[in-house]
């Protein structure tokens, strides 16, 4: 295999972490699949202050990276699969969404307490609607704090301000080597998760079709 692909990607630590992920996953395939990889940086990336809970189900991290591929500037791209938006752009297909790693939420805390350990009105970090709403619904007292960044620069948050605890992707975690700083794997029942979260996804043209008979050995879902 000769060609060198051009993935398309984000490009905060968690992100070039999935394309390799599924550079890995590609590779057991074909062993000799070459690619280069063409840092994005999305709109999403630039705005830290809009919270997700406004723009979830839209293109906020993937428009600039979908435009690429409709030019012809790279060849594929990787996103998180709970950030593709409602409604795929004209001209591109997902051609796999990979099995989840973690479906969980994950709760980080200060001094490693569980939800039902923390103090009365305590302070949690989260941007995501969803979490807002189950998080408040299992426990009323506490207070949620917008909170926008990479996993990086949220629990720098997480560190650096009053915050008690943050809720993020285990995912995300698990694949930044940091699953050792999970306080806990929220049940379901107190917060049930994005139904794509912990899954990657691959999109391609669909006038492609040879690179989607390529790139859908990867899909299971």
């Amino acid at each position: 295999m000769d060609r060198v692909y051009r993935i398309g990607t984000r490009t905060s630590p968690l992100a070039l972490r999935q394309v390799e992920e599924i550079l890995e996953g590609l590779r057991k395939f074909y062993p000799d699949f070459k690619a280069e990889i063409i840092g994005i940086d999305t709109y999403g990336d630039k705005d830290k202050f809009t919270p997700i809970s406004q723009i979830e189900g839209t293109d906020f991290f993937t428009k600039e990276i979908d435009e690429a591929l409709l030019t012809g500037e790279i060849d594929f791209a990787v996103h998180s699969a709970k950030d593709l938006p409602d409604e795929i752009p004209k001209g591109l297909v997902v051609v796999a969404i990979t099995e989840s790693i973690d479906p969980y939420d994950a709760l980080v805390s200060k001094g490693n307490l569980r939800l039902d350990e923390l103090r009365k009105g305590a302070k949690i970090g989260t941007s995501s609607l969803r979490r807002k709403m189950q998080i408040k619904n299992y426990r009323r007292d506490f207070q949620i704090v917008d909170i926008r960044g990479n996993m990086d620069e949220r629990l720098r948050t997480l560190e650096e301000t009053d915050l008690d605890a943050v809720v993020v992707a285990a995912a995300g975690l698990i694949r930044l080597g940091l699953k050792d700083g999970v306080t806990q794997r929220i049940p379901f029942e107190i917060l049930k998760p994005h139904p794509l979260q912990g899954s990657l996804a691959i999109v391609v043209r669909e006038d492609n079709q040879e690179l989607i008979d390529l790139l859908k050995v990867l899909n299971e879902k």
